[in-house]
């Protein structure tokens, strides 16, 4: 008898095959049903004992080939939308014609809540690296959830930040507080110090290894105490995006990690980095529901606190999704 962890394997190389044989990512009908099967395949509930390490090499291969294509698929998408948007008088008003944008809209509430449980003060500048030509999250915590906060966004594409700053020029607002820097994150050293927060995009560093240089980077420059946002992925979720785990996390003190068990795709992983004398006898614990109190739920919290093996759940309330997150 197949069990679900190999059906959900076969299902995602099977779907890996049709997406690969594609002649152009570009958004059509046939190219959005293929994503859209995975991702709803790739959501579904796996047992603790599913750890994506334990594939054999050939799967892998075709893993890292996946998220190769899921990431091109995405940048295609939110330049399409990025283009309409534009032609609109005042494009905020119609982010959601972007048919992936209510799950942005949770994914920014997840993490403004996180924010806000461990950073009592709201930052008054963050930096979002990897923002691309739609930076939804951006322009969604600006407007929602930090109305006083500058947003300083880099990305590597120059295409990607003329796109982006279009869509905020006419906004009064934020096309004061949202600077748009084209550059190489691995080129930007002192001006990291003066952010209270930086986001980390999923597809930033798709390959582990580049991931790990680019955390090592930012732990060098970041200001001491500042607080490093990253996205992951858990479960089946890891064929979709690269994952980050709390060991990744050198010179960082992981606060807490949230495994999303709805329509949310990201995992949520917020640390601090460590002061010089940081004693590190701290280690992970799994706390439940009190969370809900905050905006935090359908999912699993792990927080670092000191030792403790309770695991708490959450109830799963979440529908289908049909979305790459940034």
């Amino acid at each position: 008898m197949v069990s679900e962890e190999e059906a959900l394997i076969q299902k995602v190389v099977d779907l890996y095959e049709q997406i690969s044989g594609l002649e152009s990512l570009k958004p059509c009908k046939h190219v959005d049903t293929l994503f859209t099967e995975l991702v709803v395949t790739c959501m579904a509930p796996t047992s603790p004992n599913f750890h994506i390490n334990s594939l054999s090499n050939p799967l892998q291969q075709m893993r890292s080939n996946l998220i190769r294509l899921c990431g091109q698929a995405e940048s295609l998408l939110e330049s399409h939308f990025s283009d309409l948007l534009a032609n609109f008088d005042y494009p905020l008003h119609h982010l959601h014609l972007f048919p992936y944008f209510s799950n942005y809209l949770k994914l920014s509430l997840l993490e403004f809540s996180i924010l806000r449980r461990h950073c009592p003060v709201l930052p008054s500048s963050v930096a979002f690296v990897g923002s691309g030509p739609l930076p939804l999250t951006s322009i969604v915590l600006a407007t929602r959830h930090l109305p006083s906060t500058s947003f300083h966004n880099y990305d590597i594409d120059p295409l990607a930040n003329t796109q982006a700053s279009k869509l905020v020029s006419v906004d009064s607002d934020l096309k004061t507080r949202m600077v748009f820097h084209t550059c190489d994150i691995m080129k930007v050293t002192e001006e990291l110090k003066e952010y209270e927060v930086v986001f980390l995009a999923a597809l930033v560093g798709m390959e582990k290894e580049e991931k790990l240089r680019v955390i090592e980077h930012l732990c060098e420059f970041m200001a001491e105490g500042a607080c490093l946002m990253v996205r992951s992925a858990h479960g089946g979720r890891a064929f979709l995006y690269p994952v980050v785990e709390e060991c990744d996390l050198v010179g960082f003190e992981v606060l807490s990690v949230f495994h999303p068990s709805d329509e949310v795709i990201n995992s949520v992983i917020i640390a601090r980095k460590k002061k010089k004398d940081h004693d590190d006898d701290d280690c992970l614990k799994i706390v439940g529901d009190d969370n809900h109190e905050n905006g935090i739920e359908n999912g699993v919290v792990v927080h670092n606190k000191q030792c403790c093996d309770h695991i708490h759940g959450f109830n799963n309330h979440g529908g289908m999704i049909e979305e790459l997150a940034e």
